[in-house]
Order: C-alpha cells, then structure tokens, then sequence
C-alpha cells in the first residue's frame, strides 16, 4: 500500500505544483498535496510565519491519522518541512512515523541567500496591487500579484519555458496567493533562523538542486542544507532551475523512486496501533524521541564508523545466529551496534580483564572471520564452541576473553532488537506509555499513599557482628566490570 507523503508547495504556488509527480509515484507514494496559509485554496487563512505553517502542517498529518508518512518540501515548503521533522524527531510536536523527507530547491533552516535588490524588487510587485497601508489587518486574502510580475517570476526560476499548461497553471498560482502572506515570506520567514533549534535529523532524505538555480543550487544546498542531516544524499537535476516539479517532474520522480526502494522500503513497520500509542499523551516527548531514532530504517550500504567493513560482515552474520529474525524486514543489528560502538553509547559493563568495547569487538570479530565464511551449520558449530570457551584463538584474545566478549555481544545484539519499536509491539510491550510530560494523579497518589510525613531521624544503629572468615570472601566488583 503506498505511504503518504505530505508535500509542501513553494513560494507563490500550491497543491497543483504537484499533480505530475503524483502520477508518477502513485505505485509507491501516496503524494497528499497541502496549501499553505496564504496559497492556493488556503490563500485566505492567516498564519504565515514558518511556526504557524509549520503547526498547520502538523494539525494536517494528525488530522489525517497517517501512521506511517513522509514530508516533501519544495523552497519555501523545504523550510517548513525540515522544522515539522525537527519537531517530530525530537517528540516535541507529538507526531511518530515520519520514514524520510524530500527536499526540492529547498530554502533552508538557517536565512535562505537572497540579495537585497531583489527582495525588494519581490516585494514591489506586491505592494503595486494593494498597498498595505489599505489593507484591512484581518483581511488574511489581500489582492495578489499582478500578471506581468507573475509571468516575470515564473520565468526567472525556470531554465526553459514551461509547457503552456503546465506555464498557465503556475501563473495562476502566483495569482492565487495573498499579498500579505508573499510579504511575510520575503521580509520574515525567508529571514528566519531555526537552524540552532535542533540537532542534525537522522531521518533519511534526499536534496534535489537545479543545475541552473540561482540562490539555491547544488552549492547552497551542500552548504546549507546537508550538515542538518546526517543521512542525506543530495542530487543536481540537469536542465532545471527552481521550479522543479513542473520542469523536470520525470526525473525528479525517478530520483525519488531510487530513493524510495534503496534507503525508506527497508526494516520493519511499526503496527498502526502501536504508532497511535507512540504518539499519544501517554509517552513523554523523551521517549517519543528515542522511539523515532530506532524505528527509522537502517541504510545497509553506509560505511561502518567504528568497525572495518569485513568486520560489520562478520558481525552481521554473527547477529543472524545470535537473533534469528524471519522474513524480509529486518533490522540491521550489526549496524546498529556499529553506531553505538561509534558513539559509546553501550550499557558500561564488559567483563573483568577485557579490553575496551571498540577493541573487544574488533579482536573478536577478526578471530571469527575466517568461521564466519563458512556454512551456516558451521557457524552455529563455532558459536557453540566460542560460547563453551573451547574455540583456538591465534590473536591477543584468548578462548575465554573470546567467550566472554561473544556473552557481551549478544547482549547488545540482543537490546537493539529488543529495543525497536515493532519489536516491542510484536512482544506487547507497552511499558513506556507511562504517562507522557504530564503528571497524572494515579489511585495510589489520590489516596495519599504517596504522601510524605515529617522526617525524623532512625535510631542508632547496633554494630554488626563480627563473622568469622568474612574478611576473606570476594566483594562484588563495580566501576564497569562484571
């Protein structure tokens, strides 16, 4: 079944912009075009800033009950995008499942390069309809932008002229939108800054860039766009300059296709149910946030980051063995323990005597090499004897640091199923829908149960008596051994 993906217009378009891109992709996509406030058929709602475009984006996904979706954003609508994802990574605006973003020509979530004389040239063609100053402040659909300029700004943002429908269409948007939400943009949104409110997204997306764009090409968005996300690939569209999904919507749809198949339709789908729970009051934003980080499917051709590339196939053969997982969708836990050897972000525990994790598995996963190259059963044969301590090791690991590293390290294989999202509705695990931000009043508070009375100091202890030979027996260590 195709996936929604909520797609955001441009400056002085809407909807329509992407009617051809909807043919398209509909094998795949299910494209479920927005207008903005100020655009299209929503050219008479106020609310232009990139917050209120961006909760009137978020009110349109909750409305629509998607548990599983996508965002494409095109310039003015890339903003808007990249802030609702930042907002539904961090957990902040109560939405789960977004997959991946699309960002066509988009302006970014810093200032988006525009020179001065032509701001206010953009600005001009506005105020030379309906000065502003005559502008009732509730009139959110103040007149437009006169025909000439609308001729004049869909020729400057295309490499060649359109085809006369598709050129009559996009006028006619530029027509459609409000004079007062065109100015908001220019002199305000454009200007915003967002880029400090949110760390890198880790959501998968792909940039798009006419080869021909002036203020937002292929060098602008490598700059601009791509450190704010730390799974993007970006990509430059020959004979195009902005408006892409009216110049070029073929390959822009091919682009997105390949896309699509190699990096979104892979690992498991959280079950709608489950989807509705993550995203409900009951589970904090904290948590919010770290069940979309685990629920984003995985990229099998990324390079490792803590382990050598043989060394991530060894350990992913190993993981096969350690946690079977059936059918197509799994998740890549070899890769995912790659991220947090990177990070360090394991449980702080290894055996007494090992040496550090990124050390420990790179040893181990070079003793078992050679075994993980052979037949399944004889990888299951070598488990067996790495797990009794009998397994010949010819490195600086021995059988028995080889043993204990191999206990450790299906733990770790072990907590990064576990811990996905579908792994936890497949388990029926609901243990983190403990209430959400807010403090809720259960029975057992209500009662009182949880009152505190007026502290008063205990008693003095007796000492303990002394029991022969306890001198001699071992403490239990901590400081991260086990």
């Amino acid at each position: 079944m195709p996936t929604p993906i909520f797609c955001l217009h441009a400056l002085g378009s809407s909807s329509r912009e992407f009617d051809l891109l909807r043919d398209l992709l509909a094998d795949r996509l299910e494209l479920i075009g927005l207008d903005l406030p100020g655009f299209g058929g929503s050219a008479a709602l106020p609310g232009f800033t990139v917050e209120e475009m961006s909760a009137h984006v978020e009110d349109a996904i909750r409305s629509h009950g998607a548990t599983e979706w996508a965002l494409l954003g095109h310039s003015l609508g890339g903003k808007v995008a990249s802030v609702v994802a930042g907002r539904t990574m961090d957990g902040s605006n109560g939405l789960f499942g977004l997959r991946a973003v699309v960002l066509l020509a988009a302006s970014p979530l810093s200032p988006e390069p525009m020179s001065d004389e032509r701001r206010q040239s953009m600005l001009a063609w506005a105020q030379d309809v309906t000065p502003f100053r005559e502008v009732a402040s509730n009139d959110a659909r103040a007149a437009g932008i006169g025909l000439a300029h609308a001729h004049e700004f869909i020729t400057a943002n295309t490499a060649a002229p359109l085809s006369p429908d598709r050129d009559a269409t996009a006028v006619d948007d530029v027509l459609r939108t409000s004079a007062r939400a065109w100015a908001a943009w220019l002199r305000h949104g454009s200007r915003e800054d967002w880029s400090r409110q949110f760390a890198p997204n880790p959501v998968p997306a792909l940039v798009l860039a006419g080869a021909q764009d002036g203020d937002l090409d292929a060098d602008a968005q490598r700059e601009l766009t791509l450190p704010r996300w730390t799974a993007a690939e970006l990509h430059e569209v020959p004979g195009a300059a902005h408006l892409l999904p009216w110049e070029r919507p073929d390959e822009v749809a091919s682009l997105v296709r390949d896309f699509w198949d190699r990096r979104v339709r892979t690992g498991p789908s959280v079950p709608p149910a489950w989807a509705r729970l993550i995203a409900s009051e009951r589970v904090s934003s904290r948590t919010r946030r770290e069940l979309a980080a685990r629920a984003l499917p995985d990229d099998p051709a990324r390079s490792p980051r803590a382990l050598d590339d043989t060394q991530l196939e060894t350990l992913r053969v190993l993981a096969a063995h350690a946690v079977p997982q059936p059918g197509p969708d799994a998740v890549d836990l070899a890769l995912r323990v790659d991220d947090q050897l990177a990070r360090g972000s394991g449980d702080g525990w290894r055996p007494d005597g090992s040496p550090a994790d990124v050390v420990a598995y790179r040893a181990a996963l070079d003793e078992l090499r050679a075994a993980a190259d052979g037949a399944p059963e004889d990888v299951a044969a070598v488990l067996d004897r790495v797990a009794a301590g009998t397994f010949p090791t010819v490195g600086a690991m021995g059988p028995e640091q080889l043993r204990a590293w191999w206990e450790d390290a299906t733990v770790d294989l072990v907590r990064q199923w576990i811990g996905h999202p579908a792994t936890m509705a497949a388990l029926d695990y609901d243990g983190f829908a403990t209430g959400g931000d807010r403090t809720l009043v259960t029975g057992f508070g209500a009662l009182g149960g949880a009152a505190r009375e007026e502290w008063e100091p205990p008693p003095p202890r007796r000492p303990l008596p002394v029991v022969s030979g306890a001198e001699d027996r071992v403490r239990p260590t901590c400081g991260g051994t086990r």
